[in-house]
């Protein structure tokens, strides 16, 4: 890419929406200066400008959460570019795989996000903390613990959820299935069972023909 068709600013800066090039979910938006454009060709990691700090930012250089550079390409007007990337951990500093989580309704009010991208938050954040083990996270505490305790917690709240239901309590039944849920996605963090695969099989399985009764 040739920088010189590149229109920065006139603080010398153009905005840089950040993708997973496989998934082709936006990840972040974030904002590159010419040098930071040359340091990202130079390593094929993305580096930024940080208009709060007022230096280069290489994106992971302290979290870990690097993000592979696949291909840049920039719009028809030259002043904005798309940074293709395959991402080494979550993008946003709270954990979540997206920056873009927070959605607005009706009310233009911030709204939850849809089950599957809450999911996919999830497990990134329970692979950060296998990663990086905090100290006083639960999470930590179970991956410190092993596998035992891991399936001994799964087990315990299938149970808990099996008798939520049959005691017809939609609030118990509710918060018994996000702890299964939670616990589970901590087993397969653990057995390294990533969504894709999880996603894959049941995608499988649908295009198997029914069974005849």
């Amino acid at each position: 890419m040739n920088l010189k068709q590149i229109k920065f600013d006139e603080q010398g800066l153009a905005p840089a929406i950040v993708q997973d090039a496989r998934t082709r979910r936006v990840l972040m938006l974030a904002y590159v200066n010419e040098a930071s454009l040359e340091r990202t060709a130079e390593t094929g990691e993305t580096w930024f400008w940080s208009r709060s700090r007022r230096q280069l930012w290489h994106k992971g250089a302290t979290s870990g959460n690097t993000q592979r550079v696949e291909n840049i390409s920039f719009d028809c007007d030259a002043d904005a570019l798309l940074v293709e990337v395959i991402p080494q951990g979550p993008a946003c500093h709270t954990g979540a795989v997206s920056c873009f989580f927070n959605q607005l309704n009706d009310n233009n009010r911030q709204a939850s996000a849809d089950l599957g991208g809450t999911l996919t938050n999830l497990y990134d954040l329970i692979t950060a903390r296998k990663r990086d083990r905090p100290e006083g996270s639960y999470t930590t505490y179970l991956f410190d613990q092993g596998l035992d305790k891991i399936l001994k917690k799964v087990g315990e709240e299938s149970t808990e959820t099996i008798v939520a239901a049959k005691n017809e309590d939609r609030a118990a039944l509710r918060n018994e299935a996000a702890d299964l849920l939670y616990h589970l996605l901590v087993l397969l963090v653990e057995r390294e069972v990533s969504l894709d695969d999880l996603s894959a099989e049941l995608i499988n399985r649908g295009r198997k023909p029914q069974e005849r009764t």
